[in-house]
Parts: structure tokens; C-alpha cells; sequence
């Protein structure tokens, strides 16, 4: 008997889920897990969490649409707690588990996690889907565009051009009284002591009312192509605020609620219905940025958290915990700054212009360890995904692919462009408490501001 165990990791959702449909069609026997680990709530990322609250909140309540989906199926998401590979582990063993099908994982650490376990259970067949991008990895070796910067990446590709499949439906491919038995467990809590534990009393902010699940990613991409936003996008994303000056797909894309196929085919019938324009032709535009990173973090592994990254010498940089302390919480001489940082930990948000904004000044003007930033933002950021934030962190740090060696923004020129009335730092109460970033010197002795 082929008794299967399904594991979600980065793709909640039915719809578009090459993995899950194999799985289905390839079983006699099912079930659905997924691994809540307490050790991602601990703070040695870099003095920051793996997973923050932002996102742990938005993955919760996205699992727990998803268990209300299996419980109509009539199955069960099964929600382990602990050290992922000895939970998996063990529940293989408990169960008589032959096959285990899973997303394959795009981080290195992710990846490693992945083959201790299968090293350990020689005997179960374990089979990865690569299903959280465009493309698929025989497109991508066989154009070889990943040997230069994004801009060659998007030449190529779009020369070609790249056929992105169809999403797939599963009502459509497989009815429910045809899936497989499934595998019955004890009622667990797991879910709740989560949501009571990590979660608290929960008020979605009113500026960034991001719904998780499916069912909400689906609804959100509909809604946001309605609303015509997509026809002037190339001129709103770089605003620093507004629900619809960017098309918010991030988060759903991050936890797998929507799929990047779906996202790219939805545009392309917006098109066709509404007409094309340079504002449609960006949002792709955006979706292929996503998807060079994507490919980028599985050629890099490891080299993607590296100090020096891709670069033969290390940044220029240390680590002043002052200076750190400040960025983080918004206390800086720097106004715009301080604004995004305060809106990025009430909201879990930050605009795509914020974050290039609030990265450089890290590096730049702070002189700290992009690595260290790039942790903060991971545990802030509602939308984490590995291969964008870290992708992104290396890039603005020139230690990665870019050829011009990183970026670096002129903060009161920034301001200028994208909050010159102001309104933006008064709203989340940016404005400098001091001139003065540091109170010690390196030596550990005050610095004074008015000597005698």
C-alpha cells in the first residue's frame, strides 16, 4: 500500500500545485502535515527572529483556512511542533510512511534540512516539485541565463521567449470522491497554542489589511486587476504608501497562497480584455525580478548569506549595536528613514523604494553589516521570501551580481522625490529626536555634543 505524506511548506494553497496533485493521483493512503518549529522564534538570525510576528500571524491564519478546506475534503491538516526534521522524521516512522511528497525548497539551509531527512529514510521515496516560480529548471538550463546580472537574465529570457505554463485546477484534474483515504491522527492543538502563544490579540492593521489564504490571494489578485491600478502601476510603485500603488502580491506569493503562474496568466487576460500598456508590461517586469532571484539563491547556496557575497574582498562595514539599535526602531538622524522603519514594524510592510531606501542608509551612512539588516528584515517583513531579501540585501551592499557594485541613495534627494510635503514622515512619526548617531565613540566613551 503507498501510503503518502504530504508536507506544505511555501505552498498553501490547491489550486496550481503540481506536488499535491501528484501526490492525490500516486496514493492509496494521505496525509497533510505542516511543521510549526519553535526554534524559528529564536533570535540568533543575526540578533533577529527566522520568523516574525508579521508573517507568523499571516501564515497561522492562512493554515488555518487551509485546514477548514482538507476538513471539507474530508481530511485533516495535521500541524506538528518542533524541530522539523525529527517531527517529520518521526511521524514517517509512526505511520508507516512510504512516500513523501514536497515542494522543493529554494534556501540552501532549507535544502539541507531536506536531504538529512531523506539520508535517514533510505527506505521512503521522496519526490520534490520545483513549483514556486515561472519557469521550470530545464527552461532555464537550457537558455543558460543565469551567468550575468538580471538585466542579461531578462534579455534572454524575454528574447526567447519563455513559455509560462497554464495553472492547473484541481477540481478540474481530480473530483474529491477520487483522492486518496485518508490517514487518520489524534485531534491536535497545535494551531491554537500557536496562535495564542506567538499571536496574541491580533487587530489587522488598517493600512496594510492583508487577509491570508487562498481563497483571500485569489480574491486580492481579482480585485486589484478590477480596480484599474494596474494601468498606472509604472507610475505608483515607487510611492512610499497606498494600498493600490503597488499590487501587494508579496505575501501571498511568499507562503504560496498564489503561485506566480497565476499571477502572470491573470495579467496577461487583463491585457487581453483591457489592452496592454507599459504599466501591465511592469508588473511582469517585477514578476521576473523576483523569479532572477529565485534561480539565483539555488545557484549561490550558502554564498547568499556570505559577508562578502559574490565579491573577492568584505564590505567596508562593522557592526555599531547603537547604530543598529536605532535603524531598527526608527531613531535616526535620518527622517524618511525613520518613517519606513516605523511603518515596516507596526505593519509588516514597506514599499519596494523604502526597503532600497532604508538598506542603503544601513550600509551606506550607518556603515553596518548588511547582514545584520537583511535579518531584520526577515523577521519583520510579512512578505519574507529568502531569495528576494537576501538577494536584494547583497545587491544593495555591492556584493552581489551587480555590476556597478551596489547602490547608494541620496537620502534627502529620496525625500524629495517621494515625500516632499512631508505627509509621509509625520504619519508614522519619523521626525529626528537628534542630529547626533552616535553617543559613544568606538572606545565605549560618551561623545559630547557641546564642549567647553
Amino acid at each position: 500500500m503507498l501510503k503518502t505524506l504530504y508536507w506544505f511548506t511555501h505552498d498553501l494553497r490547491l489550486s496550481d500545485n503540481a506536488a499535491l496533485e501528484y501526490a492525490l493521483k500516486n496514493s492509496e493512503q494521505i496525509a497533510f502535515v505542516y511543521v510549526l518549529d519553535p526554534s524559528t522564534k529564536i533570535a540568533n538570525n543575526y540578533h533577529s527572529q527566522l520568523l516574525g510576528y508579521h508573517q507568523t500571524r499571516f501564515i497561522l491564519n492562512a493554515l488555518q483556512e487551509l485546514a477548514d478546506e482538507l476538513q471539507a475534503l474530508g481530511h485533516q491538516l495535521i500541524v506538528l511542533e518542533g524541530e522539523t526534521q525529527s517531527e517529520v522524521g518521526e511521524f514517517i516512522s509512526d505511520h508507516d510512511i512510504n512516500q513523501l511528497v514536497v515542494a522543493e525548497q529554494v534556501g540552501e539551509y532549507e535544502r539541507r534540512k531536506l536531504t538529512e531527512l531523506q539520508s535517514t529514510h533510505a527506505n521512503v521515496n521522496f519526490t520534490q516539485f520545483w513549483q514556486h516560480t515561472l519557469f521550470i529548471q530545464h527552461q532555464i538550463a537550457e537558455l543558460d541565463c543565469m551567468s550575468g546580472s538580471f538585466s542579461k537574465f531578462r534579455n534572454k529570457v524575454e528574447k526567447k521567449p519563455l513559455t509560462v505554463s497554464t495553472p492547473t485546477s484541481l477540481e478540474n484534474t481530480l473530483t474529491p470522491e477520487h483522492w486518496p483515504k485518508a490517514i487518520k491522527v489524534n485531534d491536535n492543538r497545535v494551531l491554537l497554542a500557536w496562535f495564542e502563544r506567538y499571536g496574541g490579540a491580533y487587530t489587522m492593521p488598517n493600512e496594510m489589511p492583508f487577509f491570508a489564504g487562498e481563497h483571500a490571494g485569489k480574491y486580492h489578485l481579482v480585485s486589484y486587476l478590477n480596480s484599474g491600478a494596474a494601468k498606472t502601476y509604472k507610475q505608483t510603485r515607487n510611492e512610499l504608501d497606498g494600498w493600490h500603488n503597488s499590487t501587494k502580491f508579496s505575501p501571498y506569493l511568499a507562503i504560496g497562497n498564489l503561485s506566480p503562474r497565476q499571477i502572470w496568466h491573470a495579467v496577461l487576460q487583463y491585457e487581453q480584455s483591457d489592452g496592454a500598456n507599459e504599466s501591465t508590461y511592469w508588473i511582469k517586469f517585477e514578476l521576473l525580478w523576483r523569479e532572477y532571484f529565485q534561480w539565483l539563491s539555488l545557484k549561490l547556496g550558502e554564498r547568499l548569506y556570505a559577508f562578502s557575497g559574490l565579491s573577492e574582498t568584505k564590505p567596508l562595514t562593522s557592526f555599531f549595536a547603537e547604530r543598529y539599535q536605532k535603524w531598527c526602531s526608527g531613531n535616526t538622524p535620518y527622517p524618511l528613514v525613520n518613517a519606513l522603519m516605523k511603518q515596516l514594524n507596526a505593519t509588516g510592510y514597506m514599499s519596494n523604494r523604502g526597503r532600497q531606501i532604508a538598506a542603503s542608509c544601513f550600509v551606506n551612512e550607518l556603515q553596518l553589516d548588511w547582514r545584520y539588516g537583511a535579518a531584520y528584515f526577515q523577521q519583520q517583513l510579512i512578505d519574507f521570501d529568502v531569495a528576494s531579501n537576501w538577494g536584494n540585501w547583497q545587491y544593495i551592499a555591492g556584493v552581489g551580481v551587480d555590476p556597478r557594485g551596489g547602490r547608494h541613495f541620496n537620502i534627502e534627494k529620496q525625500t524629495e522625490l517621494f515625500d516632499a510635503n512631508g505627509m509621509f514622515i509625520r504619519k508614522w512619526q519619523g521626525s529626528a529626536v537628534g542630529s547626533q548617531l552616535d553617543a559613544n565613540d568606538a572606545a565605549d566613551w560618551p561623545i559630547l555634543s557641546d564642549v567647553t
